[in-house]
């Protein structure tokens, strides 16, 4: 499709986004729905008693997929470029992180929960979770390795707020070690093209990578063009 016309297309959206409230909102509330339900599965999980050796095989399990299923997420956000969709000023929003990687400065609390916002997909996956562990038996290691998903996706997105907003001693040593995301691999999905889109600790990439090298076309020179002609805000951003 014609670049001018998927610009064009992109600044609408952009405008719509500015100019109605109910985006912004729609953050709003995503954010509880989701931040309310990992607290009630918690309520739920927590009671269960499993065992400090299941605890961690479960919480490594987590990670992992964590980190694999957000990449995933975020490989086809890259490339989506629905801008005329219902989605389409949210869409736009989110390929702004591109033109702008940096953050505003918050307490990781409020990043959380603003983060948090922007993760419609684990409310389904909360509903379908917490309907699961209503509904049926579930085996207790496996429920508390849906909790720590659930809550990890969060904790991601504060992970990619440290990579490129901090350079605190904590972070820094947390991301060396493996348990949050390293500024330098994650600066690879920036400067280069299609690669590196997992943002819990990037354990995961290597696949990523792979899928994305198959069936995604990129963003360098797709979706990153879009932008090209947009006067951003200063309200834009994250």
């Amino acid at each position: 499709m014609d670049l001018t016309f998927k610009q064009k297309q992109f600044n609408a959206a952009m405008d719509l986004y500015n100019s109605r409230k109910i985006y912004k909102l729609f953050g709003i509330v995503v954010s509880i729905t989701n931040i309310s339900m990992q607290i009630y599965l918690l309520s739920k999980v927590i009671p269960l008693s499993i065992g400090i050796a299941q605890q961690i095989g479960a919480l490594i399990v987590a990670f992992i997929l964590t980190d694999f299923i957000n990449g995933l997420i975020h490989m086809y956000m890259d490339i989506n470029e629905d801008y005329e969709s219902i989605a389409g000023p949210l869409i736009a929003n989110f390929h702004l992180h591109h033109k702008n990687p940096q953050y505003k400065r918050n307490p990781l609390a409020i990043v959380y929960f603003n983060e948090s916002g922007s993760k419609v997909w684990l409310a389904g996956y909360l509903i379908i979770v917490l309907f699961l562990c209503n509904a049926f038996m579930l085996n207790s290691i496996v429920l508390y390795s849906l909790l720590y998903i659930a809550i990890l996706s969060s904790v991601a997105e504060v992970s990619h707020y440290l990579c490129h907003s901090s350079n605190s001693i904590v972070a820094i040593f947390l991301a060396r070690i493996g348990l949050l995301l390293p500024k330098r691999h994650h600066a690879k999905h920036h400067l280069q093209d299609n690669m590196n889109y997992a943002f819990l600790n990037g354990v995961t990439d290597p696949l990523i990578n792979l899928i994305a090298k198959k069936y995604s076309k990129g963003y360098k020179n797709n979706t990153d063009m879009h932008y090209a002609n947009y006067k951003a805000l200063n309200t834009d951003g994250r």
